[in-house]
């Protein structure tokens, strides 16, 4: 189906991160990197108007040699948004690192506030960065992770709230929090692990204040993440023997506990007289029962091939409708997230890969971002051609 969208480009931005703190507010990370581009590191608050248009209302300039956002996820009440920013590498090589950051966004002036920062990576490797920021449900966790390690922290206090823990095993790429586990997607498995009954999310109408998270607890008494399931990569129709396979991405349904999300990428053998090997993406949906802390049980349900070329990014509406994707071949697509029927497509909405995709809270526009220094805004149409 034709969507209506509009490019606006940035010159000297960027885009690796973005999400909403309103219907019309984005909050988008970007700039150089740490590298000495001269190009600088930002966070910057827009509004999209009905029409789609961009109107930056405010912005903050990062330290010099500080990291791009790289990975952010807010907290609509209170207007306040965590994100991955790694320090300078002179902090770096002092062993120092507050990659994990929150700011509250507040006023007329819609100011950027430092609120807390903490280090959750492991300082081994100074190439590492937080490529994954995940709230709970109920706001009271958040799940950060680099390429090896993620931490839980109180949303409110910054403080861990569980034992860190290291894969040796695969890159991390995702997290899923439900109300009583967590789901890491690293690229050779799913790794479910059971939140301890300390952590589980309160019940409706009970605020994030009512976690004791405010002191800090020591170290050696958090409580640890036990492992209950490991989820293999599905086999593939149609995917001949020799391809390599990988998961990017995995998202639990917003309103159906019993709904999981997954993403594959799958590179093909090279043939003979090709000079690199083609890749293709595909979408699962998965039925998943966890009756107990020990019993995590999963059914593949529905796949689909999204494009030829591997995903980059994955987004799941908060209506639980929609799914949409970004794909190494520039085109970004939206999907049912009932049957894994195709709803729309942009072909070149980027002249680089996505790096960042996300739905505003109403599920009405979708946003991308890439390091073409732009952003698409996608109006999402009530209905797709009687679909909905």
């Amino acid at each position: 189906m034709r969507a209506q969208h509009t490019a606006h480009p940035l010159p000297a931005y960027p885009v690796y991160s973005c999400t909403f703190i309103a219907d019309d507010l984005l909050v988008a990370g970007g700039g150089g990197g740490a590298s000495r581009s001269g190009i600088k590191n930002k966070l910057k608050l827009f509004r999209i108007s009905k029409s789609r248009q961009l109107e930056t209302l405010s912005e903050l300039e990062l330290d010099k040699d500080e990291d791009a956002p790289m990975s952010m996820a807010a907290h609509l009440e209170s207007q306040t948004i965590v994100c991955g920013i790694n320090s300078s590498v002179a902090k770096l090589e002092k062993g120092e690192n507050e990659n994990c950051r929150k700011f509250s966004i507040s006023g007329d002036q819609h100011k950027f506030t430092p609120l807390a920062t903490r280090g959750t990576l492991s300082l081994a490797n100074k190439e590492d960065y937080q490529r994954v920021t995940v709230l709970s449900p109920d706001a009271c966790i958040v799940a950060v992770a680099g390429e090896h390690d993620f931490t839980l922290l109180a949303y409110n206090s910054f403080s861990p709230v569980a034992q860190p823990v290291h894969v040796p095993k695969g890159e991390i790429y995702d997290a899923a929090l439900s109300a009583s586990h967590l789901i890491l997607t690293t690229t050779s498995n799913l790794l479910v692990y059971v939140l301890p009954a300390s952590l589980r999310c309160r019940e409706k109408g009970r605020g994030k204040d009512d976690r004791e998270d405010s002191l800090p607890v020591p170290p050696n008494i958090l409580p640890e993440l036990t492992l209950t399931k490991t989820i293999d990569i599905p086999t593939i129709s149609g995917v001949p023997v020799g391809a390599i396979a990988t998961f990017r991405a995995a998202r639990l349904h917003p309103t159906k506990a019993d709904i999981l999300y997954s993403v594959v990428n799958v590179t093909l053998p090279r043939a003979r007289k090709a000079k690199t090997a083609k890749k293709q993406a595909y979408v699962q949906k998965w039925k998943i029962s966890a009756s107990d802390d020990t019993t995590f049980s999963t059914t593949l349900e529905a796949s689909r091939k999204i494009g030829d070329g591997n995903l980059t990014c994955f987004d799941v509406s908060l209506d639980g409708r929609l799914l949409a994707f970004g794909v190494s071949d520039y085109s970004l697509g939206v999907l049912d997230a009932n049957i894994l029927a195709p709803l729309l497509s942009i072909l070149k909405a980027h002249e680089f890969p996505i790096t960042t995709l996300r739905f505003n809270p109403s599920s009405r526009i979708l946003v991308s971002g890439g390091v073409d220094s732009s952003i698409r805004v996608v109006t999402i149409p009530e209905k797709f051609g009687g679909l909905r």
